[in-house]
């Protein structure tokens, strides 16, 4: 008697997700971050529940800064534009002469001073920066031991601080300096100088604002992210004001 072959259907199973049927892979926001990632599978999942991680938010929180630097910068190069400009302009006197209207003025000495007091308050500005992000306090944090991140970071946040007055308080010097001259520095040269130096000693001030924000109103943030970002910030626009401050003092002091 012939065999008879008889055929069986397979039916492929269906892949179904949480959200009910349906073929194919399982959409994204199911999909569980494991293993070997550590706190950045945090960061993902936080994403994909349309919260941002710590790591993120601060990430934003600088680009949103370096924008800002990015206009500060461009301001500062068009005073330096107007800095060549006016160095570089004549004017025809009354017996036909071509005489120039720039006059240098002789820098006051006290600016050097102003300089080394800049740079070392742009130090202690990083070693706050750099205390809020160890990682030991911040454990200790994350286990509520308190807040051994904020108390380290307070000294080095107070001694920016007074390193900025300082410097504000040497700038005033100078410019006091440069009143005795007036008739005779009434020129192109003096009005850039305290253009430049105006412009950025209004910076400091901002700075020390930021400064005095993170002294008072960061320690009373209870998101140890919010914390970091106050001083990350405010770290990177003073060491902005510090590079922007050389350019200037290179500029007043040799390009004359």
């Amino acid at each position: 008697m012939p065999a008879s072959i008889q055929t069986v259907s397979v039916e492929k199973p269906e892949h179904r997700t949480a959200h009910g049927g349906g073929n194919g892979r399982p959409p994204h926001e199911d999909i569980k971050y494991t293993g070997g990632g550590g706190d950045n599978d945090e960061f993902r999942n936080r994403r994909s529940e349309g919260h941002l991680g710590p790591r993120e938010t601060l990430h934003r929180y600088r680009i949103s800064l370096f924008s800002l630097l990015i206009g500060d910068t461009m301001f500062f190069i068009a005073a330096a534009g107007i800095f060549f400009i006016n160095r570089s302009s004549y004017h025809a006197n009354a017996y036909g002469r071509i005489v120039q209207d720039w006059h240098a003025i002789a820098v006051p000495p006290i600016l050097w001073l102003n300089t080394a007091v800049l740079l070392l308050s742009s130090f202690t500005m990083e070693m706050a920066r750099r205390q809020m992000f160890r990682e030991e306090d911040l454990l200790e944090e994350w286990l509520g031991l308190g807040k051994p991140s904020t108390r380290r970071t307070r000294p080095w946040l107070i001694a920016t601080w007074l390193l900025g007055a300082l410097f504000l308080a040497g700038q005033v010097v100078a410019w006091n300096q440069l009143k005795p001259h007036a008739l005779v520095y009434a020129g192109q040269s003096r009005q850039s100088f305290y253009l430049l130096t105006g412009a950025h000693a209004a910076h400091i001030v901002l700075g020390l604002v930021a400064l005095l924000a993170c002294l008072v109103l960061a320690p009373r943030l209870r998101r140890v992210e919010l914390r970091q970002v106050m001083v990350d910030c405010t770290s990177w626009y003073w060491h902005a004001m510090g590079i922007f401050w050389i350019a200037l003092f290179v500029l007043l002091e040799w390009f004359q």
